[in-house]
């Protein structure tokens, strides 16, 4: 007997839920009628359910049957003693057009804020429902102001920003940051809508004006640590840095803020104050490694801005670090980018392996043993000794299964394996990739496995796909004129293969690191007006933007294409940049 009832009401709920959404879908196709009657059903079984209530008031007035909508809110109001339902009075009133009752009934729903703080709730967002919001910002207000404990910044900052009224929202998102540290990262990412690049633009300027008001009124960290993201944001990373700096000066348990800001300017290319910032943590930093950590940094700045004549010098700066520090375990991040340094650029492989090997014989943890030996398969790689090189990325993933690392050196097995043009075995190891833990070697073996997957099958001897491993073997050896041409073969020999696409878009990044933009970007013209349904056309569309709005000051020209990656691309990984580059040059006073 008990089985049955259990059946019954089971199959009651599912009967019910399905009404629901039958009526749900006939609302959203526009079939009101068939809709009400489906909600009035709802509405009988389960007369208290608010959703309900609410969707037989919308399709009344969907039908604009104003009349019935009022004796069916009336009943309500009759029956349950709810402030809502005095708005939802006044809003029919609103769509009749008599404007006199529709506003005497929004004031009598403000009024229940007096009598019951907390009906605020209710008020409020029958008012933001219905897009009535100098009703919903007076409730919010008038309920602030009688119940201090509430706080409804968050809730005002949103109206303020949907009026325009951009101070009142920015204050709001203030005052809630203030009161709630732990939300910054919320108020930072809803203020992001509303500034750019641009230091001149609008908001901006008066975001930055009340931050300054508010530290000199009332100081307080969280001030500068906002006025120093507003800086990052503009690419002001000098006067990031003395809000850093402030910052520190009145906690100086660690300057670890002031690394990120000097990594954040490093990878913007702003070496100068990424230099000057570096400089400070060697002066300030009171370990050894915090020191160790900026002079490898300050080592890479020197590396991407010196040409070959410069690398000895750069090498005694390695040499004179480890006799500082010393080539112990502790120093093992430092041996490893020296032992890169020697095979990578000063083509020194048989003194870097040995120096690494050396490394091995440390005290070193088995993370750090993997560190190493990664570093030496890729200096094996770069000497196309691939079988050497896969012993120590194997090795690496027997010792350290499932971790990052791991996945790392069998990403590094699969790349080996597609250099030398063992393109099955490539596949089958990054076949298990695509559910690696780190998004980004996910994403790496996704796009490799379907590089060799889209062109495996055009040519039985696999001739072109070869060639473009070979000529990214090339680019990974640093000899990118030789890698070029390399491509260069592959556009004029297999101009009908699909592959064609992959060889313009890797040879266009390799121009770019040359400097040639002009090169780059008619490789990327050319895909954006060929390629319009391949998997790379949103990066050619990003990258040709960039070339025009960074280095050939032609605005108009990058507006329109981040403008087609706005609205053709939203699921692209460029979408935020790109939304964000074309406001700033449409010159909107964002809001």
């Amino acid at each position: 007997m008990r089985y049955i009832l259990f059946l019954c009401l089971f199959i009651s709920g599912v009967l019910f839920s399905q009404n629901a959404t039958l009526a749900k879908d006939y609302f959203q196709k526009g079939e009101y009628e068939k809709a009400l009657i489906e909600y009035k059903k709802l509405y009988a079984k389960s007369s208290s359910n608010i959703n309900y209530i609410n969707q037989v008031i919308s399709t009344y007035q969907q039908l604009e049957r104003y009349d019935e909508a009022e004796s069916f809110i009336l009943k309500l109001m009759e029956r349950v003693k709810y402030p809502a339902f005095i708005v939802e009075l006044g809003y029919n009133y609103q769509l009749k057009n008599d404007l006199q009752k529709a506003n005497e009934n929004y004031q009598k729903a403000i009024s229940t804020i007096d009598k019951k703080a907390s009906n605020v709730f209710a008020v409020a967002r029958s008012f933001q429902s219905h897009s009535l919001l100098n009703e919903a910002v007076i409730s919010y207000e008038k309920a602030a102001v009688l119940n201090p404990d509430f706080n409804f910044n968050v809730q005002l900052a949103q109206i303020y920003g949907e009026q325009g009224n951009i101070e009142k929202m920015f204050n709001s998102y203030l005052n809630f940051a203030e009161l709630n540290p732990v939300v910054v990262r919320d108020v930072k990412r809803a203020i992001n809508d509303f500034i750019s690049e641009d230091s001149t633009n609008e908001n901006n300027i008066l975001f930055r004006k009340l931050l300054l008001k508010k530290n000199q009124l009332e100081p307080n960290i969280l001030w500068n640590q906002l006025l120093s993201w507003l800086f990052i944001q503009q690419k002001d990373f000098k006067k990031a840095f003395i809000q850093e700096k402030a910052i520190y000066k009145r906690q100086p348990e660690s300057l670890r803020r002031i690394e990120e800001l000097a990594l954040i300017a490093s990878n913007e290319k702003e070496n100068n104050i990424s230099r000057e910032i570096f400089e400070f943590i060697i002066e300030t930093a009171q370990d050894d490694e915090t020191k160790l950590e900026a002079h490898r940094n300050l080592i890479k700045i020197d590396i991407s801005e010196s040409s070959k004549t410069n690398y000895g010098a750069i090498k005694n700066k390695y040499l004179e670090l480890l006799k500082q520090f010393g080539d112990e375990s502790e120093t093992i991040e430092l041996q490893i980018s020296y032992a890169h340094f020697l095979a990578f650029y000063l083509n020194q492989t048989q003194e870097a392996t040995k120096f690494l090997e050396n490394s091995l014989r440390l005290p070193l943890a088995e993370i750090e043993k993997a560190q190493v030996k990664l570093e030496l398969g890729d200096i094996l790689v770069l000497q196309e000794k691939f079988n050497k090189a896969l012993i120590y990325y194997t090795q690496i993933q027997r010792n350290l299964k499932n971790s990052t690392i791991s996945q790392e050196a069998r990403f590094k097995v699969a790349k080996a394996s597609y250099y030398k043009g063992d393109f099955k075995w490539a596949e089958s190891q990054l076949k298990i990739l695509k559910a690696s833990t780190s998004q980004l070697i996910a994403n790496d073996a996704l796009d490799l496995k379907l590089l060799i997957s889209d062109n495996k099958y055009e040519d039985s001897l696999q001739t072109a796909l070869k060639k473009y491993a070979k000529a990214d073997l090339l680019a990974f050896q640093n000899r990118n004129n030789e890698a070029i041409i390399m491509l260069d073969e592959i556009l004029e020999e297999h101009k009908t293969e699909p592959i064609i696409a992959q060889a313009l878009f890797k040879q266009a990044h390799l121009f770019e690191l040359k400097g040639d933009n002009e090169k780059a970007k008619v490789n990327y013209e050319i895909l954006v007006k060929n390629y319009r349904d391949g998997i790379l056309i949103d990066d050619a569309l990003f990258y040709l933007a960039e070339i025009y709005d960074k280095h050939l000051n032609l605005p108009e020209k990058a507006k329109a294409l981040y403008e087609q990656i706005i609205f053709n691309h939203a699921d692209s990984i460029y979408f935020v940049d790109a939304r964000k580059r074309y406001r700033t040059l449409r010159g909107d006073a964002i809001n």
